[in-house]
């Protein structure tokens, strides 16, 4: 049995009257988070959802801005591709890292240290004066980041506990976090086109500090009455591990697989992973609980996370250079054409809500991925012609899907694991999709650049076309997914896993 040190004061200062593993927190007066009023913790799941809005509206707004950057800095595909990536590398590193702090320090505490980061990273990337300060910068941004996804989804799945009203809160979570996405390019390509491409970084820092002036007065402070030592080892071999893998496909199709650098990367990258497994097993505080996995619901969640967010990803990333570079629309054009997404993704997280409490899981995740495949269809059948009523269809029947696989994923990852330990199982969710998100754009980036070659035309188009049949495939995959994690077998496991985690 995993041993971990006891809080034994709860946050207001008096000695806590739960000896069982309850959360620790109130709203500052002595009132347990569980029994805020409605109103209250209808507040507190708003400043939650515009966090987790702010991240991943940053996941992709900068994709809009990506043309305007390399007209000034001149990188490679290969260097837009780790503007991108720097970001979601450190991101998802650092999520399990932030979750398990939370559950210590404080996560409200958290949760602001991250708000006031974020804001400092957009400042510093908003004044970059080339591609490596960029990269350098958004690394800060992603830091802070990295603080506010998985807190405030134990935020929320602490002031949540119902069964039900934490379902319906989730969907309005995943409603949040795939608007977010899918907004980026709007929003981006119109501050692209009044401001420029530094302008994206603006907009992320009044409503940050704003945030976190709301998470102050509004938010009550929680934390794990277990906490758990940190992990610097297994946090650096994941790190590792990440950036390894991402430079391995991103620099792989300019160095080519022969090349004494990619050798020395895959290398890299079997080492770290084997070590990382190894050292797990033997801490008694893990940075991941390897116990998680043996639960099928919340393993298979995962993997679908990191499919869907591949295919979304690679979407975005490959869209705003076809639409910018090939077919030359201008940035806030691009961004508009991307908005039939973004609605998609609204109705798709609110309807898989509805779906969750009528009908299931299941039927939620088949419907998401029989949406991915229909979007992929109708893209490639399209994406090389002038045509832009289909495309525009195929791009809001992707948000469907996208927008309808946050709220299951959300919900069968959380479901099942014990309170004093939702932070580091929601930092694994979040990780799961800037993994995800991270791998669609090293992939299908190093796909078209490799066929493309530096100079970005009509063979662009071409080159990319077979992303559309490996997005199909994934919407295939999480139909397969979803059935199999809502499977009875599945569900024993997701049992003896809680009763094994539920430590007194």
């Amino acid at each position: 049995m995993v041993q971990r040190r006891r809080h034994d004061v709860a946050v207001t200062g008096r000695p806590s009257a739960d000896s069982g593993g309850v959360e620790a927190g109130g709203d500052g007066g002595g009132r347990p988070a569980t029994t805020l009023p409605p109103a209250r913790r209808r507040l507190v799941l708003a400043i939650a959802c515009m966090s987790t809005f702010l991240v991943n509206l940053d996941n992709t707004i900068v994709n809009v801005a990506l043309p305007d950057i390399r007209a000034q800095f001149h990188p490679s595909v290969s260097g837009l591709q780790w503007i991108v990536d720097s970001y979601l590398i450190t991101l998802a590193s650092l999520l399990i890292l932030s979750g398990s702090m939370g559950d210590r320090f404080g996560r409200r505490r958290v949760f602001e240290v991250g708000l006031v980061t974020f804001a400092l990273g957009s400042l510093l990337s908003s004044l970059a004066p080339a591609t490596e300060w960029l990269v350098g910068f958004r690394i800060v941004q992603a830091v802070g980041a990295s603080m506010l996804n998985p807190v405030g989804m134990s935020i929320v799945s602490n002031v949540f506990v119902q069964p039900r009203e934490k379902a319906r809160a989730f969907g309005i979570w995943g409603g949040a976090v795939g608007l977010g996405m899918a907004s980026g390019p709007v929003l981006g390509g119109l501050l692209v086109q009044t401001w420029g491409w530094r302008s994206v970084f603006w907009a992320g820092i009044p409503i940050a500090l704003g945030v976190a002036v709301c998470a102050r007065v509004f938010i009550p402070e929680s934390r794990s009455p277990l906490y758990r030592k940190p992990d610097l080892v297994g946090q650096a071999l994941v790190f590792t591990l990440l950036a390894g893998v991402v430079f391995t496909i991103v620099e792989g199709t300019r160095l080519g697989p022969g090349s004494v650098r990619i050798q020395v990367g895959m290398t890299v990258v079997v080492l770290s992973s084997v070590t990382l497994g190894l050292v797990e097993r033997r801490r008694s505080d893990p940075l991941i609980e390897l116990r998680f996995f043996r639960s099928v619901p919340f393993s298979l969640s995962m993997l679908i996370a990191v499919l869907t967010y591949s295919a979304i990803g690679g979407f975005l990333f490959l869209n705003t250079i076809y639409l910018q570079d090939v077919r030359g629309y201008s940035p806030f054009r691009a961004g508009l054409y991307t908005l039939p997404m973004a609605i998609g993704t609204v109705v798709g997280a609110q309807l898989s809500g509805r779906l969750m409490r009528t009908r299931g899981t299941v039927v939620a995740l088949t419907t998401s991925g029989a949406s991915i495949v229909c979007a992929a269809v109708i893209t490639a059948g399209v994406i090389g012609s002038d045509a832009s009523t289909p495309l525009l269809i195929g791009y809001a029947v992707l948000g469907l899907g996208f927008g309808g696989a946050n709220t299951p994923v959300n919900n069968t990852a959380m479901a099942g694991m014990p309170r004093s330990q939702a932070g580091v199982a929601g930092a694994l969710a979040s990780t799961s999709r800037q993994v995800g998100q991270s791998l669609g754009v090293a992939v299908f980036g190093a796909i078209a650049g490799a066929a493309s070659g530096p100079v970005i035309n009509s063979s662009f188009t071409r080159a990319a076309a077979p992303s559309w049949y490996v997005i199909a495939g994934i919407g295939g995959a999480i139909i397969v997914l979803g059935i199999t994690a809502s499977g009875r077998r599945a569900q024993r496991s997701a049992q003896r896993v809680c009763a094994d985690l539920d430590e007194p």
